[in-house]
């Protein structure tokens, strides 16, 4: 990465900038034998006090002392896409969300306050989608009294890494307390090539409705009340997936939301015993040629980003990331 001007490094990043998105060079262990330089690139969220932080597109904070920069520049607001559908996050995010649809919701604002009885942090998260229509401080203690009242921790999920995402706002959280609990990756790509994946999908069934098998795999619960039907059964077009497996319960399940141009798949799960035989592929491929039947043309999902063998799974799909999702969850009164 180039910051040199005539031979020169110079640091060409000012508080001005805050909100921007940068490129730095700085020096770790100043002073100490071997002290190497180190890059960091992300949006500028703040420079107070000698510090300069720096939030990267996985969320990731990097706290620099102004004295370490050696050199810094402001570099483009995103990366070029270099493979799947063009799509700002917005779009994303509001896609995500009707596939995910809460129990009950409350508007702040721009803001969604959402709850579903506690079941998973996206259906029980603030969805800040714009500016809250009161100062921060205000905003967060209506966040932390509206879950309260619900006897439920406070979540605010907010996102980097791409054009348009809320480094500020996850900058903003932590400085008044809030913590990154969980992290994932929005990927997106083609749906065709999905669907054409060499499956065999002949064992997999496609169902509009949930039934108890289905959930029996699905343990990402405990008893499944109302509210977790609800959750699961929302969106604009809704299937199911299901491996038969020995006994009750599947070897292998999915969910598909198809919503326009766009197919969210979910809760692809696979029997322990049963992984490495082509049975998520399977599932994938048979709700993505149901989803063009109906006429989307792009795909997306979410994987948590410790998930090493789901997110190589996709990767070899051809899905990429689009940005990161974050759930910030209020400190303890």
């Amino acid at each position: 990465m180039e910051f040199t001007a005539g031979g020169r490094l110079e640091v060409r990043v000012t508080r001005a900038d805050v909100g921007k998105r940068v490129s730095v060079r700085y020096v770790t262990d100043a002073g100490a034998p071997g002290a190497t330089f180190t890059d960091a690139v992300g949006v500028l969220t703040s420079w107070d006090a000698g510090v300069v932080l720096i939030t990267r597109r996985t969320g990731e904070s990097v706290r620099i002392a102004e004295s370490a920069l050696v050199a810094g520049k402001v570099v483009p607001a995103a990366p070029a896409r270099r493979r799947g559908p063009a799509a700002s996050f917005e779009e994303l995010a509001r896609v995500t969300a009707r596939a995910w649809e809460p129990v009950e919701s409350e508007r702040l604002g721009d803001w969604t306050l959402r709850a579903a009885s506690g079941f998973t942090r996206r259906a029980n998260s603030v969805l800040p989608l714009g500016e809250p229509g009161l100062p921060l401080d205000a905003a967060l203690a209506r966040v932390r009294e509206w879950y309260a009242a619900r006897e439920l921790p406070a979540y605010v999920q907010a996102a980097t890494g791409a054009e348009g995402a809320q480094e500020m706002l996850c900058a903003d959280l932590e400085h008044h307390g809030w913590r990154r609990e969980v992290s994932a990756e929005v990927r997106i790509g083609g749906l065709a090539p999905v669907g054409d994946l060499d499956a065999d999908v002949s064992p997999v069934r496609l169902s509009r409705s949930l039934d108890p098998s289905w959930l029996h795999r699905y343990q990402r619960f405990g008893v499944p009340g109302p509210h977790v039907l609800r959750v699961l059964e929302s969106g604009p077009s809704v299937w199911f997936a299901s491996v038969p497996g020995t006994g009750d319960i599947p070897a292998a399940i999915g969910r598909c939301v198809v919503d326009g141009r766009w197919a969210g798949f979910m809760a692809v799960e696979v029997d322990p015993a049963r992984r490495r035989q082509g049975l998520a592929t399977a599932v994938m491929t048979a709700l993505a040629r149901k989803a063009l039947d109906e006429g989307a043309s792009a795909a997306w999902l979410q994987v948590e980003a410790d998930n090493d063998a789901g997110r190589a799974l996709y990767e070899g799909m051809g899905f990429a990331v689009h940005h990161h999702y974050h759930h910030y969850r209020a400190a303890e009164a």
